[in-house]
C-alpha cells in the first residue's frame, strides 16, 4: 500500500509539473501573441465625460489663469486684481484697434505668430475637449480667452494682403522693466504685405481663425463667418505671396526666428479643410504638397516654430476615422501622415525600440535648456489626442518596429510627464505657478515683480534684481522647465527658466482638457 501510494503521488507529483508547465507555455504563447498581435480588442470606447479628476481639474483652472494675466488692453471681468488696463492706443498711429490680444512672455511685446499658435492649440484643444472642459466648468474660460485673441487677430488684418504681426519694440521694451499699465513708450507696428512676405505668420494666423470659427460655430455663428472670411483670405495671401517673415523682417531673427513656412502652409490648410469641407485644401495637404512638404517618416517636435507633428496628427484623425470623402490617392497620403504620426508617437514612449534618449535624468523629455517644459507639454497634448483617436476609432494598437502599443501607453507616458510638471520630480516643485504649495516664487515676469502702486516708469529694475518673492503672483504661469539633471534655479533674472510664455499655456490647457476626464473626440468638427 506504501508503494501503491508511493507511485500515486509521483504520478500527481509528475501531473502537476506537466500542467505548470503547460500553463507556463501557454502565458509564454499569450505573452508572444500580445506582443506581435495589431489586432487584439482594444479597451472600451470612451462615452460621455466621466469621473472628474481633481488634480488635473485643479491645475487646469490654474492654468486657464495665465491668460487673464496676460492680458492686454480694456479688461472685462477681470479676476486678477493686481492687473488692470493696458496698452489701449496700440494699433491707433495705422488706425487700427490692437489694444486687445495678449503679451507673449514676461514682458509686453506682442509677437504674432506665437500668439496665432496659441490661439490655434486654444481652439484645437476646445474642439476636442470641449466637454471635458464643460464637465470641469472651464470651457467658458477657455472660449473667453480665445475670442480675446483671434479679436485681435481679426483687427490686425485690415486688408486682405496686410497682416499686422508685432506690437512694441522688443529693443526698447527689453530694456525697461516696468508694469504694462504703465507703458509711456512708443509701441512701433510691424506689418507683412506683398513687398514684404511672411507666409509662417499669414498661414498661421490664418490656421488660428480657422479652427477658432470651428470653436464659435455653434455659439456665434456671425462671429464663426467673419473668422472664416478672414482665415481664407489669409491663407491666400500667405501661398500667393511666399516668403519668410525672417527675411523680410531681420529682426525677429532675435525673438522668433521660423525655421521655414512649409509647415505653416500644410497647417493652415488642413484646418481650412477642417472649417469649410473645400476639398481643394485636402488636396493641398496630400497629392499637390505632402510629399514634398511633410517630411514623411521623420519624426519632429511640436511647436509655435514647427507645426509638422501637429499637422500629421490632425491628420490622422481624417484617416483614422475613415473619411469617405477622399479619393484613393489622398487616402494614400492620409495614410503616410498617420503613419508619421505614429513615428512620433514611438519616438515618446520610453521603453519603445525607437524612443528618443533625449530625456532628463528622471525621465521628462527634455531637448533644450531654454524653455525645456515646451517639448514635453507639447509631445504629451499630442500623445493624448492620438491615444483619444485610437480609442474613439477601435484601434487597438500601432507597431514601434514589431512591438505593439496601445492607447493606454500613450495616456500613461502623457501622464509621466504632466505629473512631474506638477510636482512629482526630484525638486518636489510644481512648475505651474499657483499649483500645489510648492512653486516658484520668482517668476520672470514683469508685472507680477513689481508692487501695483509701484511707480517705476520704465527703470524698475530694482524688482528685476530683488531676492524677494515676487509680490504678485502670475497665477497659472508655466515657467521654462527645469534643466537636463532635474535641477531649478529660482531667480527672477533666469530667464531660461523662470519665464512663462502663453503659447506654452495653451499646450498645457490641451493636456490637462485631455486627462481631466475620460470622454469621447468628435468624429467630426463640422
Amino acid at each position: 500500500m506504501g508503494a501503491e501510494s508511493g507511485r500515486s503521488k509521483g504520478c500527481v507529483g509528475w501531473l502537476i509539473v506537466l500542467v505548470l508547465a503547460a500553463l507556463v507555455v501557454t502565458t509564454a504563447v499569450i505573452a508572444v501573441k500580445k506582443k506581435s498581435s495589431h489586432h487584439s480588442e482594444p479597451g472600451p470606447a470612451p462615452g460621455p465625460p466621466g469621473a472628474v479628476s481633481s488634480k488635473y481639474a485643479d491645475a487646469l483652472s490654474v492654468a486657464l489663469q495665465f491668460f487673464d494675466v496676460q492680458k492686454s488692453g480694456k479688461l472685462v471681468n477681470n479676476k486678477i486684481s493686481w492687473r488692470g488696463d493696458s496698452a489701449l492706443k496700440d494699433g491707433s498711429q495705422a488706425h487700427v484697434d490692437l489694444s486687445k490680444g495678449m503679451y507673449d512672455a514676461g514682458d509686453h511685446v506682442k509677437f504674432g505668430l506665437p500668439m496665432a499658435f496659441t490661439a490655434t492649440v486654444l481652439s484645437w484643444s476646445i474642439l476636442e475637449y470641449g466637454d471635458q472642459m464643460a464637465a470641469a466648468k472651464q470651457l467658458d474660460h477657455a472660449r473667453d480667452s480665445l475670442k480675446w485673441i483671434t479679436d485681435f487677430l481679426v483687427a490686425a488684418h485690415p486688408k486682405d494682403n496686410v497682416l499686422y504681426i508685432q506690437v512694441g519694440d522688443p529693443d526698447i521694451d527689453h530694456k525697461c522693466w516696468e508694469r504694462p499699465e504703465d507703458m509711456t513708450e512708443e509701441r512701433p507696428l510691424v506689418q507683412v504685405n506683398t513687398s514684404s512676405p511672411g507666409t509662417e505668420v499669414a498661414a498661421e494666423t490664418a490656421a488660428a481663425l480657422a479652427s477658432a470659427s470651428l470653436v464659435f460655430n455653434t455659439v456665434d455663428s456671425t462671429y464663426s463667418d467673419l473668422l472664416l472670411q478672414h482665415a481664407q483670405k489669409l491663407f491666400t495671401f500667405a501661398d500667393t505671396y511666399r516668403g519668410s517673415y525672417s527675411i523680410s523682417i531681420p529682426k525677429v531673427q532675435q525673438f522668433y526666428n521660423s525655421t521655414g513656412y512649409r509647415d505653416e502652409l500644410l497647417w493652415a490648410a488642413s484646418w481650412l479643410y477642417h472649417a469649410t469641407g473645400d476639398q481643394s485644401y485636402l488636396s493641398y495637404v496630400t497629392v499637390e504638397n505632402g510629399k514634398g512638404y511633410a517630411d514623411w517618416g521623420r519624426p519632429t517636435w511640436f511647436s509655435w516654430d514647427d507645426k509638422r507633428a501637429g499637422t500629421q496628427v490632425l491628420l490622422s484623425r481624417l484617416h483614422v476615422f475613415s473619411s469617405t470623402k477622399t479619393s484613393n490617392a489622398e487616402n494614400v497620403d492620409l495614410q503616410m501622415y498617420r503613419r508619421t504620426a505614429e513615428a512620433v508617437m514611438c519616438g515618446l514612449l520610453p521603453d519603445s525600440p525607437t524612443a528618443t534618449s533625449s530625456r532628463s535624468d528622471s525621465g521628462l523629455i527634455w531637448i533644450d535648456q531654454w524653455n525645456s517644459l515646451q517639448h514635453p507639454v507639447a509631445a504629451s497634448f499630442l500623445a493624448v489626442l492620438y491615444s483619444d483617436y485610437m480609442l474613439t476609432s477601435r484601434t487597438s494598437s500601432f507597431s514601434c518596429n514589431g512591438n505593439s502599443y496601445t492607447p493606454s501607453d500613450l495616456r500613461n507616458f502623457a501622464i509621466s510627464q504632466i505629473d512631474y510638471i506638477l510636482g512629482d520630480n526630484p525638486m518636489k516643485l510644481s512648475y505651474l505657478v499657483g499649483y500645489g504649495r510648492n512653486y516658484p516664487q520668482q517668476v520672470h515676469h514683469r508685472g507680477a515683480s513689481i508692487p501695483a502702486d509701484a511707480k517705476t516708469g520704465c527703470d524698475g529694475m530694482k524688482w528685476l534684481t530683488s531676492s524677494e518673492p515676487n509680490p504678485n503672483v502670475a497665477i497659472g504661469a508655466l515657467v521654462g522647465g527645469p534643466f537636463k539633471n532635474d535641477s531649478y534655479i529660482d531667480s527672477r533674472n533666469n530667464s531660461m527658466q523662470a519665464e512663462p510664455s502663453t503659447y506654452n499655456s495653451a499646450v498645457l490647457v490641451g493636456l490637462l482638457s485631455g486627462l481631466v476626464t475620460t470622454s469621447s473626440v468628435p468624429l467630426s468638427f463640422t
